[in-house]
């Protein structure tokens, strides 16, 4: 897919940052709503593990991917929605649906509202206060999941 769009994460997040919240996260301590998603490879079939933000927002829980078209993402669509949030020793499955680009404004607002330090570098200036069209025209760049708990 041509249109895709990933941004690869730097040498300090990757080797730092995400190894430090990975580490917290599976001490059972969340970072700001942090945790580990566990996902079946789409190639290799092994346990994939990177840390990640959980929303909630209206009753429901989101997942985004501020980084776009990540390993993570096509991996659960591989494996029909399926994946595991983890903190600490406590694991929860969930099936994750992928949500519409129309769809995706008010998540992503929300999403903005709590991360924006963290992640706003990756939405190309558009921030929690930006308007529905400005949300609305970067929203195919990031692909969200609503998260529904299974047995």
């Amino acid at each position: 897919m041509a249109d895709r769009h990933y941004r690869k994460p730097g040498w300090l997040t990757q080797n730092v940052f995400n190894r430090m919240v990975a580490l917290a996260t599976r001490a059972g301590i969340s970072v700001l709503g942090s945790r580990v998603l566990e996902v079946r490879g789409r190639k290799t079939g092994l346990a994939r593990r990177t840390p990640v933000n959980l929303l909630s927002l209206d009753g429901r829980q989101y997942l985004v991917s501020p980084r776009g078209e990540t390993e993570w993402v096509r991996n659960v669509r591989a494996d029909g929605g399926k994946l595991d949030l983890l903190l600490g020793s406590k694991r929860q499955h969930y099936l994750g649906h992928e949500v519409p680009d129309a769809d995706k404004v008010d998540v992503l607002r929300g999403y903005l509202r709590r991360w924006k330090a963290e992640v706003g570098v990756f939405f190309d200036g558009v921030g929690p206060d930006s308007t529905d069209d400005q949300i609305r025209a970067i929203a195919r760049k990031h692909p969200v999941f609503r998260l529904e708990t299974a047995p």
